[in-house]
């Protein structure tokens, strides 16, 4: 049987790809269990400074594999408890894992597919691709932090509009509307995707973390809160190899070698 997550170690990054494709990478417990153990497994390495996620086949993700939910003990499906174990942690990882983490949207990205899309750092989409919050069409919420993310990225009106009515957002639609980074022509995605994400591997990983948490903070930090948490990172930041190296660099008009690490 074929691993549900393939894990492709790189130089500097690892790249992740969902591989359920015959069922549009849905995710059943053994799929959130690999992919949770990857990203922990990124976290905790050090040579790891990026991740690349992507799916494998036609489509991203189609979200939660409906076949696989558990029964509570009345005879229900629990789908909160689904939520709890697994798609909660799994949005929070991703926020909080200090590295960039990229997505490569090849295809549909339906209900917590999408909004698992949503959770990462910068997202990459074929020209094909389309984003779904299919939920309301099964009489079900948004979950995977998508009632949080998708007005931040889109806006509350379309965001109440694409939640509540299930029309797909266009990879096009996505983009103009600020809920990814660019468009790619589906034949160029994932050398696009790599290309990028190998780049980030050569950043300077501790100040990018840093800037990802500051973000995260963003929107629900007053400005005071901010500008102090702005102080403090910088402080940081300037007592590393990387921003000593960075000044040197841009002295001697050379390219920047950054290690990523932190003071």
């Amino acid at each position: 049987m074929d691993p549900v997550l393939l894990v492709d170690r790189r130089d500097g990054w690892v790249k992740l790809t969902l591989n359920r494709p015959a069922r549009l990478n849905a995710f059943d417990d053994a799929l959130h269990t690999a992919l949770a153990a990857a990203l922990d497994e990124a976290a905790a390495d050090d040579a790891c400074r990026a991740v690349l996620l992507t799916g494998a086949g036609r489509g991203f993700s189609a979200g939660q594999d409906l076949a696989a939910v558990p029964s509570s003990v009345d005879g229900a499906p629990d789908l909160g408890g689904v939520v709890e174990r697994f798609y909660n942690p799994l949005v929070l990882r991703l926020h909080r894992l200090a590295k960039p983490v990229v997505c490569a949207v090849n295809g549909v990205a339906a209900g917590a597919g999408a909004n698992l899309a949503f959770a990462c750092d910068i997202v990459l989409a074929a020209r094909s691709a389309k984003f779904l919050q299919a939920f309301a069409a099964i009489g079900l919420v948004p979950d995977s932090g998508g009632t949080w993310a998708l007005p931040r990225l889109v806006g509350d009106a379309r965001a109440r509009a694409l939640m509540m009515l299930g029309e797909p957002m266009t990879a096009e639609q996505a983009a103009t509307w600020g809920a990814i980074w660019k468009v790619c022509d589906d034949d160029a995605l994932l050398s696009e995707a790599e290309r990028l994400t190998a780049h980030l591997a050569t950043q300077p990983t501790f100040a990018l973390g840093l800037t990802k948490e500051a973000l995260n903070h963003s929107s629900t930090s007053s400005l005071e809160a901010q500008l102090h948490r702005e102080c403090d990172f910088q402080r940081r930041c300037g007592r590393t190899d990387d921003y000593a190296e960075g000044v040197a660099a841009f002295t001697a008009k050379r390219p920047p070698v950054f290690t990523g690490r932190g003071a």
